[in-house]
């Protein structure tokens, strides 16, 4: 007799001691195929892992390869292999002269490319900042380190998106070749300079050989400025701060007298006011808010007709900054989606030397919201925008600035006169180039 096992659910269970019988049928059939397809599976991915690992294996193995030989190189070798197969089966004699001719110009441009590189490679910038226009010098300086002779190689100095090169004559035990080079500054940039590369190459360009000898090094090409007379903010005339209508138990302008509340600075009683009324009187003022200026760069491509008066925008962006940072004033420098360094004026220039202009979702009107998110003691805001934005989204940007702060917008329109108008509340300055920014700033503070 066979006894049959009881699952905890009460549902027989397979029988102890016999071998459980295959399905059978077309149920049968789908399970071996179910099967089958998991055991291909399984055997799938491992095959894939292994070729991956052996491929991996091989390309590092091919790289110095693929590094030396160009593609040309790369062709020929594969003509000259190809030669020697077919010349060599077919007895073509022709094709063993190709083969013989392929290997003989392969073996030369190998023995162009031997040989140990000693060099010490010394890149020397004279400025790693200058203003647009300026010019920038740099020093490549290449010393055979080796006390035997050097055979003539290339120096390559990648400048920005381009390269320079540079023959280095052959050297002798311990000497030296210079370079001077110019790096052009013509538009406000940080241009990438390095690394430094020597190259070795055959005159066919079968081979070629490359070694790294410098780092990368950054040359700052900062916007032009206009220094600025007077207050960074033109129509802000103090210069201590601004009253405001908070009071204070302890600043600088007197505002009344009040009773004293336990807790009270006691050197702010008003001891004669208190002894003519037998109580107790102490001193209120009214809170001074230090001078903060908030430039809003407009970095949005929309906003600008052309390049140029992007450019002019980033100019007079760095003269209100750096005006403010000389005269100890509270300067926040904002664009979309970011915020620059105010508090140091190289740190600010750097910044504005990598901003670009962008096509963007976030307007003017997204800028002013998020300045007015950004800080509450703004006491001046500037808007600086191109040609292309209208009166309708400056009135926008204008309303999302908090009440009691302050705000002018300055439009970038090269070559036009200058000009003052409003809109609403907002004092809007049309300025045609960067001479003029100081004599806008007076026209808004005079009115």
């Amino acid at each position: 007799m066979t006894t049959s096992g009881i699952s905890a659910g009460g549902a027989a269970g397979p029988a102890y001691g016999k071998r459980q019988e295959k399905p059978t049928g077309l149920a049968g059939v789908v399970a071996a195929g179910r099967a089958q397809a998991q055991r291909g599976r399984r055997g799938w991915v491992t095959f894939s892992a292994a070729a991956r690992t052996r491929t991996g294996a091989v390309g590092r193995a091919l790289a110095p390869v693929r590094r030396t030989f160009s593609t040309f190189g790369i062709a020929v070798t594969l003509m000259a292999v190809g030669a020697w197969v077919a010349g060599l089966t077919l007895g073509w004699l022709e094709l063993l002269v190709a083969a013989i001719v392929l290997t003989v110009t392969l073996l030369c441009a190998i023995v162009f490319v031997l040989g140990r590189f000693k060099y010490d490679v010394v890149l020397d910038l004279a400025q790693a900042r200058v203003t647009v226009g300026d010019r920038a010098v740099g020093r490549l300086d290449v010393r055979n380190a080796s006390s035997r002779p050097l055979l003539p190689s290339v120096m390559e100095l990648p400048v920005g998106t381009g390269t320079a090169a540079f023959p280095v004559p052959r050297l002798k035990g311990g000497g030296t070749h210079e370079e001077i080079f110019t790096i052009p500054t013509r538009r406000r940039s940080v241009i990438t300079v390095g690394p430094v590369k020597s190259v070795r190459a055959d005159p066919l360009g079968l081979l070629r050989r490359e070694m790294t000898w410098t780092g990368e090094q950054e040359v700052f090409v900062h916007p032009r400025v206009k220094n600025l007379t007077g207050s960074s903010t033109g129509f802000l005339k103090d210069l201590e701060g601004r009253v405001t209508n908070d009071i204070t138990n302890a600043d600088v302008n007197f505002h009344a007298l009040r009773d004293y509340v336990p807790g009270d600075d006691r050197r702010h009683i008003h001891w004669k006011t208190t002894a003519r009324t037998g109580q107790i009187m102490v001193r209120q003022f009214e809170e001074t808010r230090r001078s903060h200026l908030a430039v809003l760069l407009s970095t949005r491509a929309e906003d600008y007709a052309n390049e140029e008066e992007f450019e002019l925008a980033v100019s007079v962006c760095g003269s209100l900054g750096l005006q403010a940072i000389k005269e100890d004033r509270g300067v926040t420098v904002l664009v979309n989606e970011a915020t620059l360094h105010g508090d140091h004026r190289t740190r600010l220039m750097d910044d504005l030397s990598r901003i670009e202009m962008e096509s963007r979702k976030s307007k003017l009107v997204d800028l002013a919201r998020a300045a007015s998110m950004a800080a509450a003691d703004f006491s001046v805001i500037a808007f600086i925008v191109g040609s292309r934005v209208t009166p309708t989204e400056l009135r926008a940007a204008s309303a999302r600035v908090p009440v009691g702060v302050q705000v002018m917008a300055i439009q970038c329109v090269p070559g036009a006169s200058l000009g003052r108008h409003s809109i609403a509340e907002l004092g809007v300055l049309t300025l045609g180039r960067l001479g003029d920014l100081p004599l806008a700033l007076k026209k808004m503070s005079d009115a």
